[in-house]
């Protein structure tokens, strides 16, 4: 969780007591960094406040594991290290990547950055979090804005449409899902797809379908727009309910003797602060109120 990365430990110093731990099962977990330095090493003391300036500035998403290779030759040896500073970046057990000899900051950021959960990847964690205590509008939120800086990116995609799918944003659904790209077309997406087809086909209440048609015949009737928004917000369809009770507010901000309004202030409540619907709409109260 994000909350528990800011708890982590960043730096450590490594003996053959803690290696095991540090080196090969913290890895398991998240990236563990090593730096093979000495104490006559001239370079070694440019790279290392370097290494722990990051190390505490990411706060946690990696460790720095520090090893003092004249006090720790067995280990040293056994990594193959032939100069110092020596850099090497450990995951699942294993070394992965590393680099020689003191670099800039700006060179280790790029190297740490291949490895590192982007900002997209941290508030994905944090959305199937939220998914998995029944939070699914907080987790919109956060799927929402992750999906807006990285459309791209398939699992975001396919956690979002799923969440989409579970509060009956079906239109929002489909547009999701359509974007996905056919290489990532996977399982889940396969699965995604048959829960879509399988609620518009179950399509919508009888007195909502029955209301549609009315003010189809009718556009105009304030009435059956109040009406249908009405059952709309009642069987959950948030966003039609607010497409229609809208226009009323524009003519009549006291609509209904400001049941309109109240109804209104309700659906935004229940969709939560941070929705996008919810903030579109928001805004749109605010222009009439103000």
């Amino acid at each position: 969780m994000l909350e528990a990365a800011a708890e982590l430990e960043t730096v450590v110093t490594v003996t053959e007591e803690n290696a095991q731990q540090v080196l090969i099962e913290e890895s398991k977990i998240r990236p563990v960094l090593i730096d093979f330095w000495a104490d006559w090493c001239g370079p070694c003391k440019n790279l290392m406040p370097v290494l722990e300036k990051l190390a505490e500035e990411f706060k946690g998403k990696f460790l720095l594991a520090k090893i003092n290779a004249d006090e720790q030759q067995m280990i040293t040896a056994q990594f193959g290290v032939r100069s110092l500073p020596t850099v090497m970046l450990m995951q699942d057990g294993q070394p992965v990547d590393g680099f020689t000899g003191a670099q800039p900051e700006q060179e280790v950021r790029k190297f740490l950055e291949k490895y590192l959960p982007s900002a997209t990847d941290e508030l994905l964690e944090e959305a199937n979090h939220l998914i998995s205590s029944d939070d699914y509008s907080s987790a919109l939120t956060l799927l929402s804005q992750a999906y807006k800086d990285d459309d791209a990116n398939a699992q975001i995609a396919l956690t979002y449409a799923g969440v989409l799918l579970h509060l009956k944003r079906l239109d929002d659904a489909a547009a999701v899902l359509e974007k996905i790209k056919l290489a990532d077309q996977d399982a889940v997406y396969e699965q995604l797809m048959s829960q879509l087809e399988l609620a518009q086909e179950a399509g919508k209440a009888p007195e909502l379908t029955e209301l549609e048609k009315q003010l189809a015949k009718d556009p105009d009737n304030a009435d059956l727009q109040f009406k249908l928004a009405l059952q709309y917000s009642q069987h959950e369809f948030h966003k039609e309910a607010l497409e229609l009770l809208f226009p009323l507010l524009q003519k009549n901000l006291n609509y209904g003797e400001g049941e309109g309004k109240k109804i209104f202030m309700d659906i935004l409540a229940v969709l939560g602060k941070g929705d996008p619907v919810a903030v579109e709409y928001q805004r749109k109260l605010y222009t009439l109120l103000y």
